[in-house]
């Protein structure tokens, strides 16, 4: 019976300590794309009228397409997924 409990309870052990450092490592890569997007999107909002709209608005476009195009105006050519985003009125989601 004991035999058996020991058992159990390692083969628990295992399963669950395997699933740690998955976690650990997309946290890891979560918090490195957002410093990328930051950074990312300062380049490409740092001429903009209103700045706090672009910048969110870019976080969110970067973060779904894992990329934002090069220079502050235009090149979307450079990101398709960026480019194709449309808000709720089908006009350009991503500044």
């Amino acid at each position: 019976m004991k035999v058996k409990l020991f058992a159990t309870l390692l083969l628990l052990t295992l399963v669950l300590n395997s699933s740690f450092p998955q976690t650990t490592m997309a946290s890891s890569i979560s918090h490195l794309w957002e410093g990328y997007c930051d950074k990312k999107c300062g380049e490409r909002c740092s001429k903009a009228g209103i700045q706090d709209r672009c910048l969110k608005y870019c976080g969110i476009c970067c973060e779904e397409c894992n990329c934002v195009p090069s220079g502050t105006y235009g090149n979307k050519h450079e990101c398709p997924c960026y480019r194709d985003k449309k808000n709720s009125k089908g006009k350009p989601k991503c500044p």
